[in-house]
């Protein structure tokens, strides 16, 4: 299999051209959390150059406007001042002039997710869509960058973290790396800091595994163990003949808070933020949910390195990134990776089955909880999501669905019916490496040819048809343009693995989900047709009294619960509440819970291979 173009022995210093793009970028304050950055152009545009910074970054679908962040942005030429023009909310132009243009802006970085940019004593983290310009009409020029260390006693111990090919820099060094063009150069986030690090090999790639925060008695042995398993277990699935990585290299960057969750990924790394508590301590032998959890969030990125990165819809093959960029088949590439995350973790064997189908069930109730599931399909999903699943608000769960865990029950459902219409000789495993050999293998090389690849919003199923033999459309009619429910129970039974419902109808629900704000117990969600919103509650409104005993705030599901457990299905309850400042007082006629609690069990004669990928069953090698 041919290199991608990101390898340090295809673009070095001889190859980098006289027209090659040059940024400087600074820790300039910490305290004030400012990025100096310089921009060098050798050959400007003689009409006036145009520059301008994206809109949004891939991976998250949502109008972020990073343009906002500059603070001073000037420019200059041959030492004299140009004047620079504004033409929209992030694009530019400069004065024509003759000889190099320098562009010279401050980006302040005070955004402590995986998504744009941060700076403070502790450490320097951003992604290129928050800092670096795109110059019009030379983006497939090479990209220089000069990461600089600050002036700062806080950093005299900091390191780089990148997988951008090093120029001139030693590896975790300050100095230059390149790009072979501005979409590369934004697809490999930089982190700076004292941060720890372990390095591991899988199938031959050099992964570099970072940690930023403190994380006392971190058991790091054990994290590198466990992320090396899932990662050759990946490999191998899409290239299960040659078990080769489509890149050369790979880094896990991960920021620990005391409160945070999410990733983003990149074509050789992902952005990761975790809670403190996530990490394993050393010596602590059981595996607990905020690990198993992190492993899947690593598990999940790192697919990403083939289902999203190199497979994409077509609609994806070439960003624009100052618009959104609509598709309908989030899915497919969400909705897919968040089914295999958790499964690649059992293949690996970091999970036993029993954990796995314990994860399955939450998602399972995490979709059946809300009633937008049956409003919004998850080809609707997709597509709306700049405008809904990004922007989501207290009434989101009555609204719509999410691509992410509906997606995964239908990959989960498709899968199911793949393997039993075939006997066990196909599944969903098939159709993955079939887009990978179609789309993916090969999508950097031809992106310089200007031939991207990707699936069209309509192709999925002719594809699945030609690579199992299964007509998969009026399941796709059915659950991914339509809102029925996966029928899970029903796909699974001829696998011997029972779905069953444990919910206790006896128990006295509002229908809400609540929080403890400050000292208040909070309706954070009010469920369509149940008890609360039946009663004229609202999300937001402050629960007081429940038949004039208080609601604390202690821990407020815990408290209404209280509340509520003297009481039976169909008794009606007084409720005083505050909307705002407003006393409300109403009345409301308890329902039965309606929390899904699914469980799923394996039978006597369960099929223990549903688990294992297709090729190990089929013999192939």
């Amino acid at each position: 299999m041919k290199k991608t173009i990101t390898t340090k022995r295809q673009v070095t210093s001889k190859s980098v051209s006289a027209h090659a793009l040059t940024y400087t970028i600074v820790p300039k304050d910490l305290a004030g959390h400012m990025y100096q950055v310089t921009l060098d152009i050798a050959a400007p545009d003689a009409e006036g150059q145009v520059v301008s910074l994206p809109a949004w970054i891939p991976g998250s679908y949502m109008v972020r406007e990073f343009a906002r962040n500059i603070v001073q942005i000037r420019a200059s030429c041959e030492g004299k001042k140009v004047a620079l023009k504004k033409l929209d909310k992030h694009t530019w132009q400069a004065t024509p002039c003759k000889g190099a243009l320098r562009i010279s802006y401050e980006v302040y970085a005070w955004d402590l997710s995986v998504r744009a940019a941060h700076l403070d004593q502790s450490h320097g983290f951003f992604n290129g869509t928050s800092v670096f310009l795109s110059v019009h009409g030379q983006e497939m020029n090479p990209h220089v960058i000069d990461i600089q260390r600050a002036d700062d006693v806080a950093c005299k111990n900091w390191r780089v973290a990148t997988s951008l090919p090093e120029l001139k820099a030693r590896r975790y060094g300050f100095g230059t790396y390149v790009a072979a063009n501005y979409d590369e150069l934004i697809d490999h986030p930089v982190e700076m800091g004292d941060f720890a690090l372990a390095t591991f090999e899988a199938h031959g790639i050099s992964h570099d595994f970072v940690v930023t925060g403190k994380v006392p008695n971190m058991d790091m042995d054990r994290i590198v163990a466990d992320v090396q398993k899932i990662c050759e277990a990946q490999i191998a699935f899409f290239e299960p003949r040659t078990k080769k990585a489509p890149m050369d290299r790979y880094v896990f960057m991960t920021m620990v808070v005391g409160e945070g969750y999410g990733g983003l990924e990149h074509r050789a790394s992902t952005a990761l933020i975790c809670n403190r508590t996530d990490l394993p301590v050393k010596h602590q032998v059981e595996m607990s949910d905020g690990y198993r959890g992190f492993l899947g969030l690593c598990s999940h990125e790192y697919f990403h390195t083939w289902n999203v990165k190199r497979i994409k819809p077509a609609a994806f093959a070439s960003y624009d990134l100052r618009h959104e960029n609509y598709t309908s088949l989030l899915w497919v590439f969400e909705g897919f990776t968040s089914y295999y995350d958790d499964l690649m973790l059992v293949r690996a064997g970091v999970i036993d089955e029993t954990a796995y189908f314990k994860l399955l069930a939450k998602t399972i109730n995490m979709v059946t909880r809300g009633s937008g599931r049956l409003k919004q399909s998850v080809a609707e999903s997709s597509f709306d999501a700049w405008t809904k699943y990004y922007r989501q608000d207290e009434n989101s769960p009555n609204a719509i669905v999410s691509y992410y865990t509906k997606g995964s029950l239908v990959a989960l459902g498709l899968d199911l019916m793949i393997r039993a219409e075939t006997a066990g000789k196909k599944s969903l495993d098939d159709v993955m490496r079939a887009m990978w050999q179609k789309f993916g293998r090969d999508f950097y090389e031809r992106s310089l040819a200007g031939k991207q690849q990707g699936l069209g919003e309509t192709e999925f199923e002719s594809l699945v048809e030609q690579t199992t033999g299964v007509n998969v459309r009026r399941f796709v009619d059915k659950h991914v343009r339509g809102t029925e429910d996966v029928p899970l129970t029903t796909l699974y039974a001829d696998f011997g693995v029972t779905v069953s419902d444990g919910r206790n109808n006896k128990k006295a629900s509002l229908g809400v989900r609540v929080v403890k704000d400050g000292n208040d117990c909070k309706i954070v969600n009010a469920h369509e047709g149940r008890a609360a919103h039946l009663a004229g509650l609202s999300a937001n409104d402050v629960l007081m009294a429940v038949n004039g005993l208080r609601v604390t705030a202690a821990d407020a599901a815990d408290s209404l619960a209280v509340a509520l457990h003297r009481y039976r299905v169909g008794e009606t309850v007084q409720i005083h509440a505050f909307r705002r400042d407003e006393l409300l007082t109403v009345t409301a006629k308890l329902q039965a819970d309606d929390v899904p609690a699914m469980a799923l069990s394996l039978q006597a004669n369960a099929k223990t291979s549903l688990l294992r990928p297709s090729f190990q069953k089929t013999g192939r090698k």
